[in-house]
């Protein structure tokens, strides 16, 4: 089984645990794609979307799903995405598609927060995939000196410019070995809009592709 199919898998399986008849929160990137596609195979039966990215927007108004303003949405129930990185206590990293953050966003005002990956993201330890932090274009090299005090090597993710208008530098050489703490600190940096560290917002239920079938980590 190739690796897209056990992210099709695990993308599929998320529609068991969308409530019908009302307001589906969407993600980013190559496995949520798949679960745009799953989507719209119930469109008639849900209320609409809220969606975390131009890119997945584009998508769902292709396929006839009507994607909602966030601003016009109180609340829904579950947030459907995918993980660069995942591990035990359901805690990620993000970004690499450079929503990370309307994706945080979104995933704070859903009740629950599904993540569909596959196998290959799951990590004991995060940091091994560079850490991307959403910055305000004219702090990068403060920022930049910054995330090097943390321990980090931060590369700047050059002709990329995400949906609010920012930039990216991506951090590697990090051991995260407590993602709660550094995804505070680093937010606290002036000119960090966000960065990747979903662990304050960790997953509620995860669903995990492989070549076993989809597996279920709640």
């Amino acid at each position: 089984m190739t690796q897209d199919e056990m992210k099709k898998n695990a993308a599929w399986a998320a529609l068991e645990y969308v409530p019908r008849h009302t307001i589906v929160g969407v993600g980013t990137g190559s496995t949520v794609n798949h679960f745009i596609d799953a989507l719209a195979s119930i469109k008639s039966e849900i209320k609409g979307a809220v969606s975390s990215s131009v890119q997945s927007t584009e998508k769902m108004r292709a396929l006839g799903i009507e994607v909602l303003d966030l601003n016009d949405v109180a609340s829904f129930s579950v947030y459907v995405d995918g993980a660069d990185e995942i591990n035990a206590a359901k805690q990620m990293i993000k970004g690499g598609g450079a929503a990370l953050t309307r994706e945080k966003i979104v995933a704070a005002v859903a009740d629950k927060f599904i993540c569909i990956v596959d196998s290959s993201k799951q990590v004991e330890i995060l940091g091994q995939f560079p850490l991307p932090v959403e910055v305000i274009p004219m702090a990068r090299n403060y920022v930049a000196r910054e995330l090097t005090k943390l321990g980090g090597r931060p590369v700047w993710r050059e002709a990329v410019i995400t949906d609010n208008g920012n930039i990216i530098l991506d951090v590697f050489d990090l051991k995260i070995t407590d993602p709660i703490t550094l995804e505070q600190q680093i937010n606290q940096i002036t000119g960090v809009v966000t960065n990747g560290i979903f662990a304050s917002r960790a997953a509620n239920l995860v669903l995990v592709g492989s070549a076993d079938g989809t597996l279920v980590l709640k």
